[in-house]
C-alpha cells in the first residue's frame, strides 16, 4: 500500500491531537488549567490517593511532565500532595473540594470534544475508530515495551 505524506495515519492522529489541545486549552484558561494538565486530574478522579510515580505509569507519561502537571495542579488548588503514613518518603495525590467541584465541568468539556470529532459519525463507526485506535495505541505500546 503506498500511502502519501498527506494520508498517513499518524498526520491525522497528529493533527486531532493539535486540534484537542487548542480546544482544552480555550475551554479551560479561566479555570487557569491547559491540555497539559486535565487529563492528571482525570486520572486522580478515578484513582484518587495515588503516589505521581504512579500517575506518570498510567499515562505512559515521564516523570518531569508529569512533576510540572501537578506542581500546577497543586498550585492552582486542585490537587494536595499528602505523605504516606506507612512511608513518609510517599507523598499521595488527592483532589481538593475544588477539584471535586470542576469535575462536572471537566466531564462536560470532554464530552463536548468527543461530539465535535464524532459529528455525523454512525454509532457504529465510532465504535470501529475507537475499536482501531485502540489496537493501534496496544501495537506501539507493545513496541516501545520490546528491548530492542
Amino acid at each position: 500500500m503506498d500511502i502519501t505524506k498527506s494520508e498517513s495515519i499518524g498526520r491525522w492522529i497528529s493533527l486531532l491531537h493539535r486540534y484537542g489541545n487548542v480546544y482544552m486549552n480555550e475551554q479551560l484558561k479561566e479555570y487557569q488549567l491547559g491540555a497539559g494538565q486535565y487529563q492528571f486530574l482525570a486520572v486522580l478522579y478515578e484513582h484518587e490517593g495515588i503516589s505521581q510515580d504512579e500517575i506518570a505509569q498510567l499515562l505512559k507519561m515521564d516523570k518531569g511532565t508529569t512533576a510540572r502537571a501537578i506542581a500546577k495542579l497543586e498550585k492552582e488548588g486542585y490537587v494536595e500532595r499528602k505523605t504516606f503514613s506507612v512511608d513518609k518518603r510517599i507523598k499521595k495525590l488527592y483532589l481538593t473540594d475544588k477539584a471535586h467541584a470542576f469535575k462536572s465541568k471537566l466531564t462536560s468539556i470532554l464530552s463536548g470534544w468527543s461530539s465535535i470529532t464524532t459529528k455525523d459519525l454512525s454509532v457504529d463507526e465510532q465504535a470501529y475508530a475507537l475499536k482501531l485506535l485502540n489496537k493501534m495505541s496496544l501495537n506501539a505500546e507493545d513496541y516501545l515495551d520490546t528491548p530492542k
